[in-house]
């Protein structure tokens, strides 16, 4: 497989994770890959779902993430590697789950309940460390 095969096989992996984790709930708006420059690798909103963020507002959101992702990964030798990573904010929560160089950058309605919420973390956990 050449490295062309071997991208395009890695994003078709990263899209399939993406609709996975949509799969998991109703109250997930929105799944994406995000490397650690804070570039969308794939992403799936969910159907008839309107973004919150215009394209540059999500360009400078996912750059911001991604930087306190790299930020993170200094402490994890003192405090160990980071889970997830969540942020409420008015109008949506927002969840990031590491894996490898990248992040999952996950935003859930702003009325998720705490025992959905939990179950979504751990389904998503199990599902990007298979």
């Amino acid at each position: 497989m050449n490295s062309q095969e071997s991208q395009q096989e890695e994003t078709r992996k990263h899209r399939e994770n993406c609709r996975r984790i949509l799969a998991i709930s109703s109250k997930i708006r929105y799944v994406g890959i995000m490397n650690k420059f804070g570039r969308t690798m794939a992403g799936q909103l969910r159907k008839d779902m309107i973004p919150l963020f215009k394209p540059e507002e999500a360009r400078n959101e996912n750059f911001i993430e991604a930087t306190r992702f790299q930020l993170r990964k200094s402490f994890e030798e003192s405090i160990g590697k980071t889970e997830y990573s969540f942020t409420e904010n008015e109008k949506v929560k927002i969840l990031t789950f590491p894996i490898e160089s990248n992040f999952y950058y996950i935003t859930l309605d702003k009325n998720t309940e705490s025992q959905e919420f939990t179950q979504i973390v751990e389904s998503v956990k199990k599902l990007v460390r298979q």
